[in-house]
């Protein structure tokens, strides 16, 4: 598969209104895309561990520069994390807001950053 520029990314939430808008000022976003190892190992194992899948779960955070007022602490929205402008290319769930981290330096630009954790199933990209 060829690769993509992250140069088209973008991050999209689900307002109150049922709408969906992009995240202004976002500059990077990750993604950290998890299953647990249930550990089955036994006596007859011949001292080798012997894992079974549990459950899957998801979080991450985006940051970027301050545009706009920023997203409330514990708002449950539905994140649309694109790759690229290609709509197949995204990562797609509900997600709770967990932390807004704001930052500003003499010489810079304000930024902002948030922390959000995922809730039930994340639809993943088709390529």
């Amino acid at each position: 598969m060829a690769q993509i520029a992250g140069k088209a990314g973008s991050v999209y939430l689900t307002t109150t209104a049922a709408t969906v808008v992009v995240v202004n000022g976002i500059k990077s976003w990750t993604l950290d895309y998890v299953m647990d190892a249930l550990e089955t190992t036994d006596f007859g194992d011949s001292a080798h561990r012997t894992y079974l899948p549990g459950l899957d779960g998801w979080s991450g955070s985006f940051e970027g520069y301050k545009d706009g007022a920023p997203i409330a602490l514990g708002a449950v929205t539905v994140l649309d994390l694109r790759q690229s402008a290609d709509s197949t290319q995204k990562y797609t769930g509900a997600a709770i807001i967990t932390g807004a981290h704001a930052s500003v330096a003499v010489d810079g630009i304000a930024g902002i950053s948030y922390d959000y954790q995922g809730s039930g199933l994340l639809t993943v990209p088709t390529f």
